[in-house]
């Protein structure tokens, strides 16, 4: 398996502790780690020569 499919098994985990999350401060905390997971992942595919940077964002 890729490694950046782990990490959008790591931002999926994330958005579903976040569904359950009991008050707002801990929702916002997993949200923020599914973005960075999701990030990850994107950067991870582009580092492995599987997009471009203009499609990662990570030209800019």
């Amino acid at each position: 398996m890729k490694q950046s499919q782990h990490f959008l098994e790591n931002a999926a985990n994330c958005a579903q502790l976040a569904e359950r999350a009991t008050d707002e401060p801990t929702y916002n905390r997993y949200k923020r780690m599914e973005a960075a997971w999701r990030a990850l992942a994107k950067e991870q595919d582009w580092l492995d020569g599987e997009t471009s940077p203009s499609e990662t964002g990570l030209d800019a």
